[in-house]
């Protein structure tokens, strides 16, 4: 993934001088590889060649490769749970308390670091504070976390950002043996490579026309909106939210600046006349799309706040004046 190269020769720099910190924070929206950068980080940290690292080949990375390297530790969110639990923190914490097995280095990686709860967040906050020896810390978090101040600022921030269009659509191209069309795909997603990748199946089997249909519907109120949010709910509801924000985006754009995109040619398309009058509405239904996607992980009634943001989508995209 050549978006990850700059930091991973900062990174193998460290290592090679002894300066690998000890707490890392990875700042990344979801599909542009940071559980692959905090594996490769794991694995720079373990491997025991005295050539290049991480060399692939050593005892310690073949122990990682295989899942059961002892001194490497994850914690993420459990099936079935909302938040990281602290009996999970304290367990990481008493197992990067023991020596190291293999006496170098020990890794701790923290997938989706933002569903800490207060009390596994003050707990893992002393570890921070005061760690132990040979001990690296990797935190995965969305760049619009809810991490505490007091641990977020004890790491070293790596912000992952999405490649530049053309390298994101040469590596789908390199990774992919189906020929599509990358190009709306990667707008989907944000410009995620690995996001576009996993999604392709999902948008292959009638996913886009399917939404042009549901935006078609609900314009012209055709449509009962409970049912639909039902529907979403029970079906790729964030997808569904990237899809309508992106939607939305360019039609705003398209209206304002002749912004094009590989959707302003869908038959559904937003009345000129009504656009501008309508413009408040349109951010508000933005806003509230992004406001569902950032409370998603949340206990909340999916079913009600879908059907409450589509009522607001259909205000604003029907053809009437209210």
């Amino acid at each position: 993934m050549p978006w990850l190269e700059p930091a991973q020769r900062r990174l193998r720099d460290a290592a090679a001088s002894q300066r690998l910190p000890h707490s890392l924070l990875l700042l990344s929206a979801p599909g542009l590889g940071a559980e692959q950068l905090a594996n490769w980080i794991t694995a720079l940290a373990l491997c025991e060649s005295r050539g290049l690292r991480p060399c692939g080949e050593c005892a310690s990375c073949g122990l990682l490769r295989a899942g059961n390297h002892p001194d490497y530790h994850l914690v993420r969110i459990e099936e079935d749970a909302q938040q990281i639990k602290v009996d999970q923190v304290r367990g990481l914490i008493e197992a990067l308390g023991l020596k190291s097995h293999r006496g170098g280095y020990k890794v701790a990686v923290i997938e989706g670091a933002e569903a800490l709860n207060a009390n596994g967040a003050n707990a893992f906050l002393k570890t921070l504070e005061e760690p132990t020896a040979d001990t690296v810390l990797i935190l995965i978090a969305k760049p619009a976390n809810r991490l505490p101040a007091t641990i977020a600022s004890r790491c070293l921030r790596l912000s992952l950002q999405a490649p530049a269009h053309t390298v994101a659509i040469e590596w789908l191209k390199a990774n992919s043996s189906a020929a599509r069309d990358w190009e709306s795909l990667l707008a989907l997603c944000g410009g995620a490579p690995l996001l576009a990748l996993e999604r392709q199946a999902v948008i292959d089997s009638g996913f886009e026309a399917e939404m042009r249909e549901n935006m078609q519907q609900l314009a012209q109120g055709a449509v009962d909106v409970s049912l639909l949010a039902e529907r979403w709910a029970n079906s790729d509801p964030l997808l569904r939210l990237e899809w309508l924000e992106n939607w939305i985006t360019w039609r705003v754009r398209a209206q304002l600046g002749g912004a094009t995109s590989s959707q302003s040619a869908e038959p559904v398309g937003l009345p000129a006349a009504l656009l501008k009058p309508k413009i408040r509405a349109l951010f508000g239904l933005l806003d509230a799309s992004r406001e569902f996607r950032r409370f998603a992980a949340t206990g909340m009634n999916r079913h009600l706040a879908l059907e409450a943001l589509l009522l607001g989508g259909r205000a604003a995209l029907s053809n009437r004046d209210h």
